[in-house]
């Protein structure tokens, strides 16, 4: 499993992507990756929060409705082009997520949940009757591709999946630098004791801002992708289920790890498609799977594989520890 591990990991990973499109036999496969890796940009950013920093964000799937209506409605309402619009989907998320995060992370444990579950279901709710701006349950249709760059056009389901693989890879980058700086262990100090955070200096709630602001804009930024690849929005992406189903990426990958959320994000998918032929007993299959990862792998792929490693390791440098042999001067006054 080290050849797997590092740059070189990462970098075999990279590859398979790339030539993922070249083995697909057709448009169908590479669309339901593209929606994969549109899910694990908006799932490596519920980890941030969730994971890194010790809060459960129930309000996600909203905020990732939020960047992905930014994006309908300014392209198909006012004629804003794609990547202008895409570029302020994050943004607009971060800055409700300011607003969201300054009230609800006075909040802690399930209280702090529970207040962005009705977030969420506000959210939700104003997509729904708020028919001016979002045009309602009808939702909104024809919401352009993503204009071409130096000639490339964004058209084919195979030019959309090198553009989402190349914004799953620039976010993941972009999170491990992150989460490997002092503000990223200042995000885990948080999570492991507030009191303990708080008495080496660390300003609580301006870091769970922070970090609940950084969380939002991967969502939003997510959103906008989808927008741009599905080009139909409805209400029901802001639905709490999607946030559970981000939360189950997590907890199969490993949550509090970087490669986890993305792991579970891509897999899950697929599980569930490969079992499309149980028509409506696919889920009753899939729910005793899912509930035997989290007994047998409570930290998932990534975290159980993890602390095998450590543990191995412990056992490696114990084991090649020296053995002290008592001295004469000890062994005479234990005799004595």
């Amino acid at each position: 499993m080290n050849y797997l591990e590092g740059k070189l990991g990462w970098t075999l990973l990279l590859i398979l992507g790339l030539v993922f499109p070249l083995v697909a036999s057709n448009d169908y496969l590479l669309t339901v990756m593209s929606l994969a890796y549109i899910y694990a940009i908006a799932t490596i950013g519920l980890n941030l929060i969730t994971g890194y920093t010790g809060q459960f964000n129930l309000a996600h799937a909203g905020f990732m409705a939020i960047g992905a209506y930014t994006v309908g409605i300014l392209t198909v309402d006012h004629k804003v082009s794609f990547w202008l619009a895409f570029a302020l989907s994050g943004f607009v998320s971060a800055g409700i997520g300011v607003v969201v995060g300054i009230i609800s992370l006075r909040l802690k444990g399930h209280f702090f949940s529970i207040f962005t579950l009705c977030v969420g279901y506000i959210m939700y709710l104003l997509i729904e009757k708020w028919e001016s701006l979002t045009h309602g349950t009808v939702g909104i249709i024809g919401i352009p591709a993503p204009e071409s760059i130096f000639g490339i056009d964004f058209e084919t389901p195979r030019a959309q999946y090198y553009l989402v693989l190349f914004f799953l890879v620039l976010s993941v980058w972009v999170m491990h630098r992150i989460v490997t700086s002092l503000l990223g262990r200042t995000f885990m100090a948080i999570r492991n004791s507030d009191d303990l955070a708080e008495a080496l200096g660390i300003n609580l709630m301006r870091n769970k801002v922070l970090a609940f602001v950084l969380s939002v804009f991967y969502a939003g930024f997510a959103g906008g992708l989808y927008a741009g690849s599905v080009r139909f929005l409805g209400p029901g992406l802001a639905g709490v289920e999607h946030t559970f189903d981000m939360t189950m990426f997590m907890l199969v990958g490993g949550i509090g790890t970087l490669f986890g959320p993305l792991l579970g994000s891509i897999s899950m998918p697929w599980l569930t498609q490969y079992l499309q032929f149980l028509q409506d007993y696919r889920f009753i299959v899939f729910g005793p799977i899912l509930v035997a990862l989290v007994i047998f792998l409570p930290n998932g792929i990534v975290g159980t594989y993890l602390a095998w490693k450590a543990r191995n390791a412990s056992r490696k440098a114990s084991a090649a520890a020296p053995v002290k042999r008592p001295t004469v001067m000890a062994t005479a006054k234990q005799e004595g």
